[in-house]
Formats: structure tokens, sequence, C-alpha cells
């Protein structure tokens, strides 16, 4: 007789589990098996890309040190690890919801009727103790199976989305610790065209004193050595930027020597990262794994939707023991229990729990075409970063040639004014070349670096098993 409560809360469990949600099929990537070829494409020979932690492609230790700070003290990078661990919870939560939640509960009370006020005689006592199921929801079409298996997913989307913004913060922290070495540089270049046009200055008002040069030649010196001074004051202005970048992404004080005295130090603290021939390797990438589990998703909210259509079944059960006096309170003659069940089901409600399906699927819809949208975008950013490893090479050597000649230039036109072939402003033309030279060769290698750092990005290196979320 005992067993008959039993029986009727495992029957219907038995029938629980079904679940409504579509399967997730991922559609094929929709972009080329391979990465594009031909002249601006170096086509390597690699079949996949290894996954590589940020300190084997940014070899330069003071670079590392501060992506180590920036790893621990960086506020956005915070924020999505708090993220992390709500989604989590969030998880946890619905899959709680699936179980049955146990209860206990205790009373006491003393009642007199026979108004004499206490110690009469005539009152009498009750003491109970009470334990059990309340309220479980039998999951007979899936519906907190489901819930909890989106919110699981939505979970994993979230880590992937904050392994995003790791990956993001190093990159970012790259670029700009290579800004700033590139500004160093061209505030270099700037002094040493302020300091050869003081010198111009002086010449050019001695000849004007001796009566050689006219005065116009004096304002145009004049004027290049303003032109200098004022990009000295601009370069300096940008190398302060620099570093209150640097502090923000860093999140804390940095030490200036972790600082690059220039482009020839960040250079080969940043090596080339080569490209896999299959683009498979992109399904990597954080944000197309968060489009996948976004996907996954939002299809279980269809079948949490489609369970909404059917009726709700909820089974409670209480047993325990209940005497009139708390020393006979565990005496067998005091245990009871019960059992109940409780369905109930909506008969119309104007197409709402309908058009709640179509929601969902609009929804998982939605998610499918940005899953499909992040890989074609993936795939354009690494060809994009490709092309430009495949021909920076020549326009680094070009710029180099072109700030050779520039030199030399400028140098035999100075000497050809100096002696009275040339006009002073032939000479000033040759400067100007020079300095707009020397500045697109500092231009054209920090090019060189931001594209190996952002194929470095694009592939999604460092957000691979090994980089989870604390």
């Amino acid at each position: 007789m005992t067993r008959t409560p039993f029986l009727l809360i495992a029957a219907p469990l038995l029938l629980a589990g079904c679940s409504l949600a579509p399967k997730t099929a991922l559609p094929a990537p929709p972009v080329p098996q391979s990465w594009p070829v031909g002249d601006a494409y170096l086509l390597q020979s690699e079949e996949a890309l290894p996954i590589l932690s940020y300190k084997t492609i940014f070899t330069d230790a003071r670079l590392q040190g501060l992506v180590d700070q920036a790893l621990a003290n960086n506020r956005d990078l915070r924020v999505a690890y708090a993220n992390v661990a709500a989604a989590r919870a969030q998880a946890r939560v619905s899959r709680a919801g699936q179980f049955p939640a146990l209860g206990v509960s205790a009373g006491a009370g003393y009642s007199d009727s026979g108004g004499n006020g206490a110690g009469s005689g005539g009152g009498s006592g009750d003491f109970s103790l009470r334990g059990g199921v309340t309220a479980f929801e039998l999951d007979l079409f899936g519906r907190l199976a489901n819930a909890a298996e989106a919110d699981r997913n939505s979970a994993l989307a979230t880590e992937a989305a904050s392994r995003t913004v790791r990956l993001a913060l190093i990159a970012d922290l790259a670029n700009a610790w290579a800004a700033y070495g590139a500004d160093r540089d061209l505030l270099k270049i700037a002094e040493d065209t302020a300091a050869n046009a003081r010198e111009s200055v002086r010449l050019t008002q001695a000849r004007l004193d001796g009566g050689v040069a006219p005065r116009t030649d004096l304002r145009q010196a004049e004027q290049i050595l303003a032109t200098a001074e004022a990009s000295i004051a601009q370069q300096k202005t940008a190398l302060a930027q620099d570093e209150n970048l640097i502090r923000l992404l860093v999140g804390s004080d940095i030490d200036r020597a972790q600082l690059p005295a220039g482009l020839a130090e960040v250079t080969p603290g940043v090596v080339s990262l080569p490209a896999g021939v299959n683009s498979q390797i992109l399904l990597r990438r954080p944000d197309v794994i968060e489009g996948e589990y976004r996907l996954r998703a939002a299809n279980a909210d269809i079948g949490v939707a489609r369970a909404r259509l059917f009726p709700t079944i909820s089974l409670t059960g209480l047993l325990g023991f209940a005497s009139d006096a708390l020393s006979s309170l565990f005496d067998g003659g005091s245990f009871n229990w019960s059992a109940g069940g409780d369905a109930s089901a909506t008969i119309f409600d104007f197409g709402g729990r309908g058009a709640g399906v179509d929601v969902t699927k609009a929804q998982r819809d939605a998610a499918l075409a940005s899953y499909e949208g992040a890989i074609q975008t993936a795939f354009r950013e690494v060809a994009d970063a490709l092309a430009v490893q495949g021909t920076i090479a020549e326009r680094v050597r070009a710029a180099a040639a072109n700030t050779a000649a520039a030199a030399d230039t400028a140098m035999l036109t100075d000497a050809r004014y100096k002696g009275g072939v040339d006009s002073f402003l032939a000479s000033l033309d040759a400067q100007r070349s020079l300095y707009a030279a020397r500045r697109s060769e500092i231009g054209t290698g920090l090019l060189l670096v931001q594209t190996r750092i952002a194929l470095f990005r694009a592939l999604g290196g460092d957000s691979g098993a090994g980089n989870k979320t604390p």
C-alpha cells in the first residue's frame, strides 16, 4: 500500500524527456575551401595552422610583460569574465529546475478553549514535522530540458565572446605598442628636420646679410623650420596619447622601459604568422564559435516554445509526522503522507503561444545568418591580411629605396645651391621630399607589423582550448 504514491509519481516520469526542439544542423561554411591565390597572396604549404600562444608571435619580452599585465588588470576583460560567470550560474539555475525541490517544515501550536487561562488544564497542543516534494513539474515535452540546453549554449557563447575580448585586447595592445615605436621614429625625423632647418636659417641669414641671398630665401627657410617645430609638437602629443592608450589597455601604470625606442625594436618582436591553406580553421575563431552556440541556443528555444503549446503537469508529495504531544510525535501512528497532481492547459489565447513558436523560429533563422556571416567576415579579414602580407615586403623595399634616393638628391641639391648652381627653392623641395620619404618608410614599416598582428587576430590566434576564462 505504501508503494502506491511512489508508483503514481514514477509512472509519469517515464514519459518525461521528450524534446520538441529541432536538431541543430550546422550549414557548410559559406566560403571557399582555400585562401585566394595569385601575385598578392603568397600561398603557404601548411595544411592547418596550429593554435599559438601570443608569446609565440610576440617574442619581445617587454610586450609580453605588458600583455600579461593587461590580462590581469584590463577592466573590459574583467567585465567579460563576470558575464561568463553569470551565464554559467544561469545555466545551473535552469538545470536545477529539472529536478524536484525538497522541503521540510515543522510546526507547533497550543490552544485553550476553556476560558480559564493558562494552567487550567483545558488546553491542547499539536506538533508536526513534514517533508516532501513541492510542485515538481513533469517535463513531458522537454520544456525544462530545452530551457536548460538553451542557457547552457548561451553560457558557452558568452565564454567564446570573452575569448574574443581577450584576443582583441592582445591585438590592440600590440598595435598600440608598435604605434608608439613608429611615433618615436617620426619624432626623431621631425627633430632632425628641425635641426637642419635651423642650420639652413642661420646660413641663409648670413647670405642675406652678405647680400648674396634674397629675403624670400630666408622666409622659405623659416617656413620649413616652423613646420618642423609644429611636427615635433604633434609627435610629442601622439606619443603621450600612445602611452595613455597603452595604460588603458593594460589597466594599470606601466614602466616606460617596456616601451620601444623605435620600429627597429618593434619589427623583430612581432614574427610573421603563415596562414594554413584550408579555410576550415576559421571555425575555431571565438566569434564563429560564439555564433554556433547562439544558433544551438536558438534551436533549443524553439523546443521551449513548442512545449508551451501542451499542458503542464505538476506533482506534489508530502510525508511526515503529526501528534498532539511532542513525546509521541514519532510514534508509528503519527506518520502520514499525501500525494497529488495538477494539470493546466490554455484552451484559447488568440494565437499567442503559436506566435511564440514563430518568434523563436525567426530568431533561429537570424542566428543562422549571423553564424554564416561571422564565417564570411572571418574569411574576408584573413584574405585581406594575406593580400597585404603577400606584397608588403616589396613595399618596404621600395620605401627604403625611395628614402635613399631622396636623401642623395637632398645632399646633391644642397651642394649645388651652395655652389650657386641651383636655386634655394630646389633645395627646399628636395628637403621636403626627403622628409616625406622618411615618414612614408616609417608608415610602411608600421603596416608590416600591423599586418602580422591582423593575421594573428583574424585567424583566432591565442583563443584555443588552452585559454579558457577563469
